[in-house]
């Protein structure tokens, strides 16, 4: 009889549109649940015993969030621990999607122009003394040879009566010959003749991979929001897959940008689904260590491993096709990995999203009550129905606060820097070392492995901002140091450390961004600066060419980025301790207390603040924030750790006035 009641009071209360059952609804079908659960003969008293426990906790007044749920159903057990493994295949296939180019596109620095009528004279010192000129410093010439009568040459009995340094010269007629020696592995660079007149094609053919990755970039974002993270990451991949095979067919300069462009438009949504799919699964105190350390142990030990596969294939269409195979077991992703729980909500498949989080519970040995599940299904509804009347937002609604614009352009100036100061240390580290290309790039790729652990050791401890001035200035002045040197050997000492700290400034550029922003606009603020980030990308094989004129211009170039990078770090407010914006109004007023020489951990105005025990997202896991996760201005979500207060009932005119306050408290559950 009380039910009947309290279900007639629930339909005559007017609280406007429902996006599923109603809180009273909800209590009520979870009480009866509940009481037959310790009525029945069947029911084990460990059962029951699990849900009154249960029951003294869930409050189904609160909204309940996947923050709130993760620790119920395991922040890292088997589940996500397989998911990590999962991120091996897919490191391999960014590192070569974004190192293979480098190796294909070799310049070796030795070459002279082939002469067909001298190929049988087996004495190459005879050959380059009959057909190639020297330069002013004594060396044979690369791109020019004699124009004399070879054909005469090569039947004469006496050659050297044909010696004659003042004949005249003329470029390169047919192609060069290389020291397979220095370079022993076969480039497209060597194959097609970019060098000399030509050898701006290589330099061309990195520029259009970029233009690919900023429309990638561009285009998988949106397939991502509409059609879920596992289509986006196995779409990108098999198109690494056709542009890798194809570019090993390619014969020609056209036919081989058009398949480096469609490699390009795979770069980056290959590894960041599968990076965003892991750790939307993970609880925040595991995301810091998930995110730092699937880089460190999967990604950085494949960039040390791409050019030795290179050389080991020795010709760059072997290694192009070679190389494409293991992306080709992506496609079983479809059958092997979970869509992202979180999209499914954000597109109403509420039911699917259920199941995964069941299945999740399952495999990781935890038993959650099916009262709280409800609790969540109603949770997503309600968050769903507010999804819909929220996404009104645009990477221009931005700029309609001065304080967020003002940020905003920071970081897209920042991460642009920060961009070309990384892909140039990486891209440079093939033509520092000429005579070792393949160890001293091996060596450079180390750094990562340090540098991922050396962000995990400070960036939660002194803050982004003075980690990021620290860091990037580093690189910077390091940068200046190897242009200055004259011995080559403490050059590349030198242009390693920079390399080891744009490594980090890098990382940390990764996850600030997102911290900054607030919620409502965070994903498509993030997407516009990474987006960005590859337009400066494009920059980097122009600078690194500049190596041919000058080694110490090149290094120049990257020195003053890194000190650019750094100062202009000071003026983006920390994030460190901070409850981070949620809606435009709060990134209106966020950091505006903040001094320049604020920091976490010292100074003026640096005292922690005291952080409640459950907090939606918790300094670096932000980095997970998806692709579509927003909330609308009248979602304001506070954190809190246990029930207090609240407000059961809100008028229309408090909905339109103020913004509906969602608590989140930390739920008891019980474990097998």
């Amino acid at each position: 009889m009380a039910t009947k009641e309290i279900r007639a009071r629930s339909k005559t209360k007017n609280k406007g549109q429902q996006a599923g059952p109603s809180l009273e609804e909800l209590r009520v079908k979870y009480d009866d649940r509940l009481d037959s659960n310790q009525n029945s003969p069947s029911t084990g008293s460990r059962s029951g015993n699990i849900s009154r426990q249960s029951s003294a906790f869930v409050d189904l007044g609160q909204f309940l969030d996947f923050d709130d749920l993760l620790p119920m159903i395991g922040e890292f057990g088997l589940f996500q621990k397989l998911l990590f493994l999962f991120m091996i295949p897919f490191s391999f296939i960014a590192a070569f999607v974004y190192l293979g180019q480098i190796f294909m596109t070799l310049t070796p620095h030795n070459f002279y122009c082939f002469v067909p009528e001298l190929a049988l004279i087996a004495d190459e010192a005879e050959r380059k003394q009959l057909s190639i000129p020297r330069e002013e410093d004594g060396s044979y010439s690369h791109c020019f040879m004699y124009d004399a009568n070879y054909t005469a040459i090569h039947f004469a009995l006496n050659r050297t009566i044909y010696l004659n340094s003042t004949w005249p010269t003329i470029p390169c007629k047919n192609g060069y010959v290389f020291d397979h020696v220095e370079m022993p592995f076969h480039s497209a660079t060597m194959e097609f003749g970019w060098v000399c007149d030509s050898d701006y094609y290589a330099t061309l053919a990195q520029i259009i991979f970029f233009v690919g990755s900023i429309l990638g970039g561009l285009g998988y974002g949106r397939f991502a929001d509409l059609c879920g993270r596992l289509s986006a990451l196995v779409s990108s991949c098999f198109l690494a897959l056709v542009g890798s095979i194809f570019s090993a067919m390619a014969n020609n300069f056209p036919a081989f940008a058009a398949t480096r462009l469609l490699v390009g438009a795979s770069y980056d949504t290959c590894f960041t689904m599968i990076y965003i799919l892991v750790l939307e699964y993970v609880g925040p105190k595991y995301r810091t260590f998930v995110a730092n350390m699937s880089l460190a142990i999967f990604y950085a030990p494949f960039t040390m491993l791409m050019p030795w596969l290179a050389l080991g294939t020795y010709h760059w269409r072997t290694f192009s096709a070679l190389c494409a195979a293991p992306i080709s077991l992506s496609l079983l992703s479809f059958w092997l990995l979970p869509e992202s729980a979180r999209w499914l909500v954000s597109v109403g498949q509420i039911d699917n999203a259920m199941e995964l989080l069941k299945r999740v519970a399952r495999r990781n040995n935890k038993t959650v009550p099916p009262g709280v599940f409800d609790h969540f299904k109603f949770s997503c509804q309600q968050f769903y129905k507010e999804e819909l009347q929220g996404r009104n937002f645009t990477v221009c609604s931005i700029f309609k606060k001065p304080r967020m614009a003002r940020y905003m352009v920071l970081m897209i100036i920042i991460w642009m820097v920060i961009s070309l100061l990384y892909d140039g240390h990486v891209r440079a580290a093939s033509v520092l070392d000429l005579h070792n290309v393949f160890v001293f790039f091996s060596i450079a790729c180390a750094t990562e492995l340090p540098g991922n652990i050396l962000v995990i050791l400070t960036l939660d401890r002194f803050g982004r901002r003075w980690c990021a001035f620290v860091f990037t200035s580093l690189s910077g002045i390091f940068s200046l140091v190897a242009a200055s040197m004259k011995n080559s050997r403490h050059m590349l000492g030198a242009a390693l450390a920079g390399r080891f700290f744009a490594n980090i400034c890098y990382n940390i550029g990764l996850q600030w961004a997102a911290e900054v922003l607030p919620t409502v606009v965070r994903a498509q603020g993030v997407s516009f600066i990474h987006t960005m980030g590859f337009v400066a990308m494009m920059m980097s094989p122009p600078v690194v060419f500049l190596s041919s004129v000058s080694t110490s211009l090149m290094l120049i170039i990257l020195g003053i980025l890194g000190l650019l990078g750094g100062i202009l770090a000071l003026f983006l407010p920390e994030t460190l301790y901070h409850d981070l914006p949620q809606t435009l109004s709060d990134g209106a007023e966020f950091g505006r207390e903040q001094r320049i020489w604020h920091g976490p951990c010292c100074g003026p105005g640096a005292k922690r603040v005291k952080r409640p025990q459950r907090l939606w997202h918790q300094g670096s896991s932000l980095r997970t924030i998806s692709r579509d996760e927003f909330r609308s201005t009248r979602m304001h979500r506070v954190a809190k750790t246990r029930i207090g207060t609240r407000k059961t009932q809100i008028s229309s005119q408090d909905t339109l006035a103020t913004e509906k306050m969602i608590h989140t408290h930390t739920f008891e559950h019980g474990k097998n």
